[in-house]
């Protein structure tokens, strides 16, 4: 099927891909009165008096805002806020189909990091989460920064829905090559959004049940991120304090050398057989730029790889953010978290991993569509919320 064609007729018969529909009919006059004036003066008072009523009283409960500004979607680059539209009402789908969570596209006409965060605060009452969407690095991790103190869930799905559902895969990954994480020589090439959660997740040494790779190396698109280089952004020198502690040097090609595991979040045809077989004994391969990865299944397992994901739905092994952030959501909002911790982003992960009772080189992660998903995330990032509070 040709999905780009399909996708053009389908979008312009339907003229968007979501809507609004009324949980309360009005077919008289009571039914006006109690919904519209004068009876909803007593939830405004109600809630003037106490603005947590909020949450008990109107769609705060159960809405997210789907925040974007057009600077990073997809694989499609900077195309701006109306080209956005579709993705976000695409996520908005999946909340609602996946989650039952209503979720509004926000496409804001600017790329001013203080402006994005002023815009967001102003529209936060009405929201009882918000999720930010294809916001370029680096200024993606301050506008998601800056907002942890809004008393709701803001959550950057780029950075911890990829990293969260990539370490469910590794998690498997490592149960069908009998390797530890903990033992791994990882190389993450990348170092935007996706990439740097992605190591900072891997990294995590919070209380609990640990989750330590001790060994990994970042790269972009000069090489290794090492500390003789000069061009790192504050971000990037952040990495520097807890990886490449050997001060390796060099082309992806030449550090991804006797790794384990390789994680791209990069670029397309980056890497060929030949660049596998350098790699350790039952290497695992995560290649993920969209829509074509850093090295094809066929390809990777031609030199060798062991366990091989990629972002696409026509593979196995689909590391797919669908598979996070409906559930985090869900479970995030039941609890009346405000704000979503990496302890609950660790309880995805791993309510994930658990999901595939006995995991295949062919099947490490759960499918997309599985309605038991975004369920199981959501009882995990509930518990582990609640075991916070």
């Amino acid at each position: 099927m040709d999905y780009s064609q399909k996708s053009l007729i389908i979008h312009e018969q339907l003229r968007g891909k979501i809507g609004v529909s009324s949980k309360m009919k009005i077919e008289t006059m009571d039914d006006l009165s109690v919904a519209y004036t004068p009876g909803v003066a007593a939830p405004c008072l109600a809630i003037a008096g106490n603005r947590e009523l909020a949450k008990k009283l109107t769609i705060k409960h159960n809405s997210v805002a789907v925040v974007t500004d057009g600077s990073a979607v997809l694989g499609l680059g900077n195309i701006g806020p109306e080209a956005a539209i579709p993705v976000m009402e695409g996520k908005a789908l999946l909340f609602k189909q996946l989650a039952d969570i209503d979720a509004w596209p926000v496409c804001l006409d600017t790329q001013d990091t203080d402006e994005i965060v002023e815009t967001v605060r102003r529209i936060a009452p009405v929201f009882g989460g918000i999720n930010l969407e294809d916001i370029s690095a680096p200024r993606c991790f301050e506008v998601e920064r800056r907002l942890q103190d809004l008393g709701i869930p803001v959550f950057h799905d780029d950075q911890h829905g990829t990293a969260i559902v990539l370490l469910a895969g590794l998690l498997n990954a490592c149960r069908i090559t009998g390797k530890q994480i903990s033992d791994l020589r990882i190389v993450i090439n990348g170092a935007g959004a996706a990439g740097i959660a992605i190591t900072n997740i891997l990294r995590d040494d919070g209380p609990g049940d640990k989750i330590i790779a001790k060994d990994i190396i970042v790269c972009d698109t000069q090489g290794a991120i090492h500390a003789g280089r000069t061009d790192l952004n504050s971000e990037k020198q952040e990495l520097l304090r807890y990886t490449n502690f050997e001060n390796r040097s060099g082309s992806i090609q030449e550090v991804m050398k006797g790794a384990d595991v390789f994680i791209g979040v990069s670029k397309a045809n980056l890497l060929t057989a030949d660049h596998v077989r350098t790699m350790a004994k039952d290497s695992m391969i995560f290649a993920l730029a969209n829509p074509v990865p850093e090295i094809m299944p066929a390809e990777a397992k031609l030199g060798g790889a062991a366990i091989i994901g990629t972002g696409r739905s026509d593979f196995p092994n689909q590391v797919n953010n669908a598979l996070a952030f409906p559930g985090i959501f869900r479970g995030a909002l039941d609890a009346g978290a405000r704000k979503i911790t990496d302890e609950m982003k660790i309880a995805a992960a791993r309510a994930l991993a658990e999901m595939v009772k006995n995991p295949t080189p062919e099947h490490i992660l759960p499918r997309v569509l599985d309605p038991a998903v975004s369920a199981t995330v959501a009882k995990a990032v509930y518990k582990a919320a609640h075991d916070q509070a």
